[in-house]
């Protein structure tokens, strides 16, 4: 669904509610027929729209299951279904024996550590998982994918641990305990509370399932470990980007920087989608400034690269941004288990499973984050050395008693550094497994929790620079800024005040970062856009703008 604010112009578009166009006017989507997008899963995932298995995708379900059938009766030898798995997958299963293996299966690779992912992620896991399973390659049962969805709508989310997957052969480890409710085992939150998978089963009256054949390979293999987080940090990236020039705006009005970096002209010289996406923006944000107008005829020949290379900076990690969007949802609408059922007469063993496609592009997506705190943290410093006329040092005019807005850099200096560190590739690394069976893994799963906590990271600096951007306006006034930027310092004024001494200000930063988390900011901006003719959106809006 575009949430569109259609202005004066056919181009006159700001998007500010982020969900995917393939939503509009759908408040169901069929698993395994229809496309998913990020957008789509969470959308799902926070109950905006059902996810429903429609008679086509039952149809392909059953025809695989049959052709699973088909494979033992006629007795032919298909890895994960009469054989052992990994480096066991020469040891032959019998009929009688594969349910078990099915089981056990479950229950060996249930080796996670540490703390619980988010409900979120689990739950997006369970639903990345139906629509894999639902195109009718897997040879899953129809009752076991209907559990699945029974699941979801229900909000039954298992408990899995963060640690353990190397994201190769699948993330088996938190695939395993992501399943282990369905045969009664492991631990489940339902109904506001944690139990035991037997307990659940009791108080639901759902009987544990029993596997058939090639079923517990079927959930445990795969990469939706991965994918859930890649969405989240498809989601937090692009609200760092969006506040990213917001702030960045509201920075170079308050520092007086120039316009001139902005314009369209140098840009198609020089035409990178983001850059130009990002320059765009700035200029529409910065138009109308009174404040910008106010130092035209200034000497100053140039700003620092702070200001005028934020299209450069920012438009780049938009480029890092995009190629994860794009690679994600391929990965959303792929059948990543193995082995792969094609019919009953062709079944592929390959390594659909391996992460290494997500797991490059979730490290290029963590170093383009971190860059954007980066030079945020370098305009909070530029916004205290009170070099631009009428910003004293500090941020306050009574310096010396006062300490000023000094010790908030600070923080937004050990946020940038701890991401410098998170910022080592994950995928660089691959450490052999299942005997050599694998060796080599992607490490993917590693690269998309530090993706999400470096975003975390992110909004805490942005949250910092929104306050020293408004500080620094504050001593614009009474001239004001312009009409977009206004309604931005005047939202923040609703929460925070104007310091013209010290106090604690863990309260100021706790109240911006609620702004950025809530996205109050571009929901404001989009109310303001409402009011007048603005050129806002960019020739690349559809790219940047919807997932």
């Amino acid at each position: 669904m575009y949430i569109l604010l259609v202005l004066k112009s056919i181009n006159l578009i700001a998007i500010f509610i982020h969900i995917d166009k393939k939503m509009e006017a759908k408040d169901t989507f069929l698993y395994g027929i229809d496309l998913l997008t990020s957008g789509m899963a969470l959308a799902i995932a926070k109950g905006e729209t059902s996810g429903i298995l429609g008679p086509t995708a039952k149809e392909q379900v059953q025809k695989s299951a049959q052709a699973v059938a088909d494979i033992i009766a006629k007795g032919a030898i298909v890895y994960g279904i009469n054989t052992g798995f990994g480096p066991l997958c020469t040891t032959k299963i019998s009929a009688a024996e594969s349910m078990i293996l099915q089981t056990n299966i479950l229950k060996s690779h249930a080796v996670g550590v540490g703390n619980p992912i988010d409900p979120m992620i689990a739950k997006l896991m369970l639903i990345l998982k139906m629509q894999s399973l639902a195109q009718g390659y897997s040879g899953i049962a129809l009752s076991t994918l209907e559990r699945i969805q029974w699941f979801i709508e229900n909000q039954a989310i298992p408990e899995v641990p963060e640690q353990g997957s190397v994201g190769a052969s699948g993330d088996l480890a938190p695939l395993a305990h992501l399943f282990l409710p369905l045969i009664g085992a492991g631990h489940i939150h339902y109904q506001g509370q944690r139990m035991t998978g037997a307990h659940f089963c009791e108080k639901t009256g759902l009987n544990p399932l029993s596997l058939g054949p090639k079923e517990g390979l079927a959930l445990i293999n795969g990469t939706q470990f991965i994918a859930a987080h890649a969405v989240m940090v498809v989601h937090a990236f692009h609200n760092c980007l969006v506040h990213a020039d917001l702030i960045g705006a509201l920075m170079v009005e308050a520092l007086q920087g120039s316009i001139k970096p902005f314009h369209p002209k140098l840009h198609q010289l020089r035409p990178f989608k983001g850059v130009v996406h990002v320059a765009h923006k700035m200029n529409a944000l910065l138009q109308d400034s009174p404040i910008m107008k106010d130092h035209e005829a200034c000497e100053k020949v140039q700003d620092p690269y702070s200001l005028r290379c934020i299209p450069q900076v920012h438009g780049a990690s938009r480029n890092a941004w995009l190629h994860l969007k794009e690679l994600v949802e391929i990965e959303l609408n792929a059948v990543t288990d193995n082995p792969v059922i094609i019919n009953q007469e062709l079944s592929i063993s390959g390594g659909n499973f391996h992460g290494q496609p997500l797991a490059m592009a979730l490290d290029y997506a963590c170093l383009a984050l971190s860059e954007l705190g980066s030079i945020a943290d370098r305009r909070v410093y530029l916004a205290l050395e009170g070099l631009s006329p009428g910003v004293p040092k500090l941020l306050m005019k009574e310096t010396g008693i006062n300490s000023g807005y000094m010790m908030l850099q600070y923080t937004t200096a050990a946020l940038a550094s701890e991401n410098k560190g998170l910022c080592f590739p994950a995928s660089a690394d691959s450490i052999p497994t299942s005997l050599g069976q694998e060796d080599h893994v992607s490490m993917g799963s590693i690269g998309g929790r530090k993706a999400l906590q470096v975003a975390k990271n992110i909004e805490k600096i942005q949250a910092i620079e929104l306050l020293t951007a408004c500080q620094a306006l504050s001593f614009r006034r009474p001239m004001p800024s312009g009409t977009l930027l206004e309604s931005l310092y005047q939202r923040l004024r609703e929460e925070v005040s104007f310091a013209a001494v010290d106090r604690i200000f863990s309260p100021d930063i706790a109240a911006a970062l609620a702004l950025i988390q809530s996205a109050a900011l571009p929901k404001t901006l989009a109310e303001t856009l409402k009011s007048g003719t603005f050129l806002y959106s960019s020739s690349h809006e559809d790219l940047f703008e919807n997932y």
